[in-house]
């Protein structure tokens, strides 16, 4: 969970003020699932599990969990969960009662969780929490995990409430992007922002015929994160870290099948192109620049002038990046830290990228490397289907 308020409040000496207006993110939350993988436990458990007796794919999901530098992940599932709903494990079987019957609550629960730390954090009650945007690819009901998570955190019932479902990994940036213009169009508003994500839709037992699953099984974890958005930092009482300057969404024509994510009676299957990386690659530059021209910064300020908040897709997205923008060693070890810590856990990473920002903008002003003019911009990025891109133009305070 997040420290309690005050933990990170800094001198004065050291703050920029803040822009007038202008969407700051005030607090930041997450939280997990209690069942924790170590990678190196993952092969033997989701071998067992799913009673796969194929030595192939063994050898292949081990080999993936090496590329993929993930350390550890956090699942919602658990022994106890396949013992009361063996069908999980059995190819072919009509699981999607059972599915969100485990994922409508869990989710939910973890958003909670995530929530509660980031308004501790934020030192304000949650009645003064005006709008909610809720983020999840993760559960399907009338009314949403929106209705539900308002009642649990005793928001008040005139809140305004966004329910963003499906967006997969460029999610949590969205949703960054709609409380920005709900913060700044609604003078005095407060945004809690929480994003929530589960596997569970997409467990099942591997097959030669979808080899993504391995990826996925390899890769995804579950989790959930929160931040508090607003514009003018009530003195005192509030203090933002980050400022949310721009934000742009574009998508890639012609690249609806290079992520494709289907629902059905057995669950969500999803397939990805081998020619993923490759499209983000060709496209990335063009676009950090777009919304860099869009925020004001010229043409002649470098990438490496800035500090990047990317979310960690996986090691090849985050390679290729690095290569194409020519960003020097170190600058994206944000993203690689959260993938090696948590996995990729879809819309909710992005957070979990920028807490460790701020700890390392934070301890390079204790430890008086902090210029005033350097580091102060920032790009936060995520990548999913369509292929879209969402972008922030960041400014640390």
């Amino acid at each position: 969970m997040s420290p309690k308020n005050g933990d990170h409040h800094r001198s004065t000496a050291l703050r920029r003020v803040p822009t007038p207006g202008k969407a700051t993110l005030l607090a930041i939350g997450k939280a997990f699932p209690s069942q924790l993988i170590p990678q190196e436990c993952l092969v033997e458990g989701y071998i067992r599990d799913t009673k796969c007796d194929d030595p192939a794919i063994k050898e292949k999901l081990e080999r993936l969990c090496k590329t993929t530098t993930v350390k550890r992940r956090f699942t919602v599932l658990s022994r106890e969960i396949l013992d009361k709903y063996p069908e999980l494990a059995t190819e072919g079987s009509p699981t999607i009662r059972q599915r969100l019957e485990i994922a409508n609550p869990a989710v939910v629960d973890m958003a909670a969780d995530a929530s509660l730390a980031c308004i501790n954090e934020w030192g304000r009650p949650a009645a003064d929490i005006t709008h909610l945007v809720y983020v999840s690819s993760s559960e399907i009901r009338l009314p949403g995990g929106d209705l539900h998570l308002a009642t649990r955190l005793g928001l008040r019932s005139d809140v305004g409430r966004v329910m963003l479902y499906f967006l997969g990994c460029y999610g949590g940036v969205t949703g960054l992007r709609v409380a920005k213009d709900i913060a700044e169009n609604n003078p005095g508003s407060r945004v809690l922002l929480a994003t929530s994500e589960t596997t569970i839709l997409g467990f099942r037992p591997p097959s030669k015929s979808r080899p993504y699953d391995l990826v996925g099984a390899a890769l995804f974890g579950d989790g959930a994160a929160a931040v508090v958005v607003g514009a003018d930092p009530v003195e005192g009482k509030e203090e933002g870290f980050m400022e949310l300057s721009y934000a742009v969404q574009e998508f890639l024509p012609g690249t609806h099948g290079v992520i494709d994510g289907r629902l059905s009676e057995e669950g969500i299957n999803f397939r990805l192109g081998r020619d993923l990386p490759e499209k983000i690659e060709g496209n990335i530059e063009e676009f950090c620049r777009k919304l860099m021209r869009i925020g004001g910064l010229g043409d002649g300020v470098g990438f490496n002038e800035l500090f990047w908040a990317v979310h960690p897709g996986g090691p090849a997205i985050l390679n290729r990046l690095e290569g194409t923008l020519g960003l020097e060693e170190g600058k994206l070890d944000c993203s690689r830290k959260a993938l090696m810590d948590y996995g990729n856990v879809s819309s909710n990473t992005i957070f979990y990228v920028m807490e460790y920002m701020r700890e390392e903008l934070m301890k390079k002003r204790k430890g008086g490397e902090y210029k005033e003019s350097e580091e102060e911009w920032g790009l936060g990025l995520a990548f999913g289907p369509g292929i879209t891109f969402e972008g922030v133009l960041l400014r640390s305070l």
